[in-house]
């Protein structure tokens, strides 16, 4: 972790504490290898190479840690010159050790998990009490890395030896990620046994979105179902096309005058604009009151996936055959669901009966066909960072755990910077499959506490030449004209930072109207932008915001194709 010329100073203090500088290098160094190879073996599934390199660690950070806590290293850390050096060594020893520590309980904690089967129902009563075990350890890991990572920041950070700084701040930032991790581990093993039906049957509304007619969650409900969770086995029941859930002639859901000013008293009545909002628990308790109206059944959160969700998770349940023969896999699910599926079904009934077909074989084989935790969480940690699947809880305690998680689809209403583009469909057609989407957020220098910004946004409309059926090309916001083929409307809004001011917007280079409202405090900048086929347009927004030395947020909306984007900051005058 240190090399020798971090120690050239120390030495200079005197013969006497060379050697003891040599031997807290060597063990700080035989720390960062073992946990090196740590990581490069933690997900195979022979646990011994990984249980050796760990104790390995541990030792050599427990060494560093007593051999700089003793009363000549306080000497050498209050010595002239080469005191900061002594103590940000120090501080790397102490950092080391916690860390090691802490991986040691959680191996402790894991290794159950990993070890229990998946399929039989006491397998998964079984894993739902381990991870009712590992939640609190995981939270005491997370607050003891927290600690850690709060000592080490305190530690000087020039040192003069730049070796020394450099291992500082690699540690910092391998503690950080470490934390991270540990944190969405504990979150879910705190939410999951219960949500999953530990104490009793739970059903969730299941949303599929088709993320070819953009919404600000993702996409349009095609299609619903409800998830029924009990002791840890998940099934879906009564999986219908969008048309089997009825408008409300009243509100079921109250979100507030800003809500209400922005998206009308439809979007908590109609299923088709109920997540017109990027904030996912807007959505979800609409859905919930819907289908609670509708069947007079309580349910207890909600749950959305898209096609690019369900290519997930059969990257790890491999191909499912359909009742035509046809077999649906990671490669064919997004294009079927979002491109084919409208040519080969002119009728939308018949379609949107081949899209539950889908759905359906997917979840009947979901969940005997799931992997070890060890080759599941990685994928489920891609669908939750690309908002594949987004979870709402009606429960309270529940959901103010899982608010502060990217499974929760929450538009966050913290300071600092940020930028949020949001695309709505309002053409009524399937063109948003083709849409490419960029966005470039440029944050000048800090003065007087204020700072200037620009958000650029890129947007083409990628349609091929070729004809495309009417039902995804058709303009049913304004059906009495004619428009050429492919043409797409989009309601495109910029999320700013809370306190931001827009100074000026331009479409194409010129100067443009917008309508300003707001959304969980943040200000939103939005226009409606019409598209040929093949057109690219772009956005730029001039903003004035608050000084900040919070990282830049750019919240991604989960449509088909990914969105290119790109974030640059001039630092200076910025608080820390």
């Amino acid at each position: 972790m240190v090399g020798l010329p971090a120690f050239a100073a120390l030495v200079l203090a005197g013969g006497w504490s060379a050697h003891l500088g040599m031997r807290v290098r060597d063990h700080l160094e035989a720390t960062g290898a073992a946990l090196v190879r740590l990581r490069a073996v933690a997900g195979v599934d022979d646990q011994h190479p990984a249980a050796t390199a760990l104790a390995e660690a541990r030792w050599h950070a427990a060494e560093a840690r007593r051999l700089t806590g003793g009363p000549e290293w306080w000497t050498i850390a209050h010595a002239p010159i080469v005191g900061n050096a002594a103590t940000t060594v120090r501080g790397l020893a102490e950092a080391a050790a916690e860390l090691t520590d802490v991986l040691a309980g959680v191996r402790e904690i894991a290794t159950p998990l990993l070890t229990i089967g998946s399929h039989s129902p006491d397998d998964l009563r079984h894993r739902l009490a381990a991870l009712d075990a590992a939640a609190p350890v995981l939270d005491d890991g997370v607050s003891r890395l927290g600690r850690a990572l709060s000592h080490l920041a305190a530690t000087p950070g020039g040192t003069g030896l730049d070796r020394l700084d450099e291992a500082r701040g690699t540690a910092l930032a391998e503690i950080g990620r470490l934390r991270g991790l540990l944190g969405d581990a504990a979150d879910a093993a705190t939410l999951l046994p219960p949500m999953l039906g530990r104490d009793g049957p739970r059903h969730y509304f299941l949303a599929f979105q088709t993320n070819a007619e953009a919404r600000g969650t993702g996409g349009l409900v095609g299609a619903f179902g409800i998830l029924k969770a009990d002791r840890g086995r998940v099934a879906v029941e009564h999986l219908s096309a969008n048309t089997g859930l009825a408008t409300s002639p009243v509100p079921v859901a109250e979100h507030g005058r800003d809500f209400l000013g922005r998206y009308g008293a439809g979007a908590t009545r109609m299923l088709s604009v109920s997540n017109l909002s990027p904030h996912f628990p807007y959505a979800a308790a609409t859905w919930t009151g819907l289908w609670e109206r509708q069947s007079r059944r309580r349910l207890d959160g909600a749950v959305a996936i898209d096609p690019v969700g369900l290519a997930h998770l059969l990257r790890l349940i491999g191909p499912v055959p359909l009742p035509g023969g046809q077999r649906v896999t990671a490669g064919n699910v997004v294009d079927l669901t979002e491109r084919k599926a409208y040519a080969r079904y002119p009728d939308p009934s018949a379609r949107k009966r081949f899209l539950i077909e889908i759905a359906d074989a997917v979840g009947e084989v979901l969940p005997a066909s799931l992997p070890t935790p060890a080759r599941l969480l990685p994928v489920l940690s891609d669908m939750v960072s690309e908002r594949r699947i987004q979870v709402w809880s009606r429960h309270e305690a529940e959901q103010r755990r899982l608010s502060g998680t990217p499974v929760s689809g929450v538009l966050p209403s913290r300071p600092g910077p940020f930028a949020g583009l949001v695309v709505n469909n309002s053409a009524g057609g399937k063109l948003d499959y083709y849409l490419e989407r960029a966005l470039d957020y440029e944050l000048g220098p800090c003065r007087g506490g204020l700072r200037s910004s620009t958000v650029r946004i890129g947007l083409t409309n990628d349609v091929p030449q070729r004809a495309l059926p009417s039902y995804v090309t058709g303009r049913l916001d304004d059906p009495g004209h004619r428009h050429v083929p492919g043409s797409n409307l989009l309601w495109v809004s910029l999320y700013g930072g809370l306190g931001a001011r827009m100074a000026e917007a331009r479409l194409d280079g010129d100067r443009v109207a917008v309508i300003r409202e707001n959304e969980r405090s943040h200000p939103v900048y939005s226009v409606l932008v019409e598209f040929a086929p093949g057109q690219s347009r772009r956005l730029e927004f001039d903003f004035t915001e608050v000084a900040s030395g919070e990282p830049p947020q750019v919240p991604v909306q989960p449509l088909v194709r990914p969105q290119r984007t790109r974030v640059t900051q001039d630092s200076r005058g910025c608080p820390p």
